[in-house]
C-alpha cells in the first residue's frame, strides 16, 4: 500500500464537498465481449455472498476514520451484477451502511440490475430494503443485437424487467447502447421507442466503443462508421428532446427532476467513498485531495482485508497542479456546465488563474461562458478530450 504524502499548503477547503458511497459487487453470470469493467464470472455453483458481505463489513469499518462525521448523500451499488445478491444479502449490506454511516434520510439509493436476473419478489424485497432507484442494463430490445452483445437476457426478459421496475421502484434508469454491430439508425430509434413506452424518466444512451483487453477489441465486429454513429446519436438526442428529456450529461437524459443525483455528485467533483473490489474513491481534506483504489480482484480484495485489515491498494494525494484537470474531466461532462464559484469550492484554487485557458477555449468555439458560468458548446462536447487536455497543459 502506498502512503499519502504529507500535505503541502496552498489549497484550502472551507468545507468538504457532498459525500457519496459507491459499493462494487464484482460478479456476473457471464462476461460480455465489450465489457472492460471489473466484473468476474462466477463459475462455482454458489455465489460467495457470505464471504463478500463479511469482507465488505471489514472494508467499511476500516474506511470509517477517513469519513468520520460526514453524511452520505447518495449510494450506488454497481457491478458486475448486484442483482445476483439475495434479498437477505442486500438487506444485510444496507443495514451495515445505515448502522455505521450517517445516511441522509432521503438518500438516493441506486442498484444496478441485469434483466436476466429479475424476479418479482426479489425486486420487491430490494425495494423494502431501501433501494429507491434501479438501473437496468437493457442495452437493446433487439434479439439479434442482444445475441451479438453476449447478453444473458433476451428481448422478452428486457421488456418484462423494464415493466416490473416501473411498477416497483420510484425511479428507474434504462441503459441503452447504440452504434452496435450492423445496427442502422431505424433499429436504434426502435429500441428508444420501446424504452420510452414504459414511462421511465431517465435513460442512459452509450455509443458502443471497443475497449482494450476485451474480446471485441481483439476480434472487432463491424460497427457503423464515425459519421453514421454520430448521426444515430443526434437522432436519439432529437427524439428525447421532443419527448421532454434534457440531455444533461454526456450519455444521460432525464425528465426535469429525474437526474441521477449520485452521478451529478461525480460530475460536480464531489467526494465519494468506494468500497468493494477495485472501487475508487476521492476524498477531500482541509488542504488536500486523496484518490483511493482498492484491490481489483475479489480474492485479492478479501485477502488484503484478512491479512492487513485494509483493502487499499493505493491512497495518494492529488497534486495541486492536477486538480484543475481532474475537475474539468468531470465537470465538462455536464452539458449546462458549472459555475465559476464551484471550481474554487471544489479545487481550492482561484479560477482567475485559468481565465487565459478559458479565453483560448472560447475562441476555438469549445466553451461558452458568462461572468458566472462556463459550459461546453456542442463542438466542445464532441471534442471533449481536446477541451479537457487544455487544463492539463496549463497546470
Amino acid at each position: 500500500m502506498q502512503i499519502v504524502a504529507p500535505p503541502r499548503f496552498g489549497v484550502f477547503f472551507d468545507q468538504p464537498p457532498p459525500l457519496s458511497l459507491y459499493i462494487h459487487f464484482p460478479w456476473c453470470v457471464r462476461k460480455c465481449p465489450y465489457c472492460d469493467f471489473n466484473s468476474h464470472e462466477f463459475r462455482s455453483v454458489d455465489l460467495p455472498e457470505a464471504s463478500y458481505l463479511k469482507a465488505f463489513e471489514a472494508d467499511l469499518h476500516a474506511a470509517l476514520p477517513s469519513v468520520w462525521g460526514r453524511r452520505i448523500e447518495t449510494v450506488f451499488i454497481g457491478g458486475g451484477t448486484p442483482s445476483l445478491l439475495s434479498a437477505e444479502g442486500l438487506d444485510q449490506l444496507l443495514t451495515m451502511v445505515r448502522t455505521l454511516l450517517p445516511l441522509h434520510v432521503d438518500a438516493e439509493i441506486t442498484m444496478e440490475a441485469n434483466p436476466g436476473t429479475v424476479e418479482v419478489e426479489r425486486f420487491k424485497a430490494y425495494r423494502a430494503a431501501g433501494v429507491n432507484r434501479v438501473s437496468l442494463g437493457i442495452q437493446s430490445f433487439n434479439p439479434q443485437h442482444l445475441k451479438v452483445l453476449g447478453r444473458v437476457h433476451d428481448a422478452d426478459e428486457a421488456r418484462r424487467a423494464a415493466s416490473l421496475a416501473q411498477e416497483i421502484f420510484p425511479r428507474v434508469n434504462l441503459d441503452l447502447m447504440y452504434a452496435l454491430p450492423h445496427q442502422i439508425q431505424a433499429e436504434a430509434l426502435e429500441d428508444l421507442e420501446i424504452a420510452l413506452s414504459f414511462g421511465t424518466t431517465h435513460l442512459s444512451c452509450y455509443q458502443l466503443t471497443l475497449e482494450p483487453n476485451t474480446p471485441f477489441h481483439r476480434h472487432p465486429p463491424e460497427l457503423p462508421n464515425s459519421d453514421e454513429a454520430a448521426e444515430i446519436g443526434d437522432a436519439i438526442t432529437a427524439r428525447l428532446d421532443h419527448a421532454g428529456f434534457r440531455h444533461y450529461e454526456t450519455s444521460a437524459y432525464a425528465k426535469p427532476g429525474a437526474e441521477c443525483l449520485h452521478n451529478l455528485n461525480y460530475w460536480t467533483f464531489g467526494d465519494y467513498l468506494g468500497l468493494g473490489p477495485g472501487a475508487h474513491g476521492k476524498l477531500s481534506y482541509r488542504d488536500h485531495v486523496v484518490r483511493e483504489v482498492r484491490h481489483r480482484h475479489p480474492r485479492a480484495w478479501m485477502d488484503a482485508i484478512a491479512d492487513n485489515n485494509s483493502a487499499l491498494q493505493s491512497s495518494e494525494r492529488v497534486p495541486d497542479k492536477d486538480l484543475p484537470f481532474e475537475f474539468a474531466m468531470n465537470a465538462f461532462r455536464l452539458t449546462e456546465g458549472f459555475s465559476l464559484d464551484l471550481f474554487n469550492r471544489r479545487t481550492g484554487l482561484p479560477i482567475q488563474r485559468f481565465l487565459p485557458t478559458l479565453d483560448a477555449l472560447e475562441k476555438k468555439g469549445l466553451v461558452r461562458r458568462d461572468t458566472k458560468c462556463v459550459a461546453p458548446t456542442e463542438l466542445g462536447s464532441r471534442f471533449l478530450n481536446d477541451l479537457i487536455q487544455a487544463f492539463l497543459r496549463d497546470a
